[in-house]
């Protein structure tokens, strides 16, 4: 009744992916965006070259590029039935939570997942 769980290397692949997304996300935030000190910095008049990645990440997390971009790339993997975009999905997902776009982040996140997993056990079978 049960079908089994066929991991592959692509899945290993994806799985890595997501995990660098996702951590380097939480990482980045913590290091160059939470500090008090990097607000002074930037805002000086020879701002170090942190400072332009630090602006496009909060540009992106003001008008919900994190969140927006994780809910496509979740449908495409949904709808689509590819782990490529399910493991982006997935590690966008992550830094859309970690970059306060969880709304939508989330959701993407979760079609993703929903699409990897459906794969992965055989459930769904993508087209050729």
């Amino acid at each position: 009744m049960s079908k089994g769980f066929n991991w592959s290397a692509g899945d290993s692949i994806s799985l890595c992916a997501a995990a660098i997304l996702g951590g380097g996300a939480f990482a980045f935030r913590l290091l160059a965006i939470a500090p008090r000190a990097t607000v002074g910095m930037c805002a000086a008049a020879n701002a170090p070259a942190i400072c332009v990645p630090r602006h496009a990440v909060l540009m992106l997390q003001y008008y919900q590029g994190f969140g927006w971009a994780a809910l496509a790339l979740g449908l495409a993997a949904f709808f689509l039935g590819r782990r490529a975009p399910a493991a982006l999905a997935l590690g966008i997902g992550i830094a859309a939570v970690v970059n306060y776009n969880a709304t939508t982040g989330i959701i993407g996140a979760a079609f993703g997942l929903v699409a990897w997993l459906g794969l992965a056990t055989g459930r769904y079978q993508a087209k050729a």
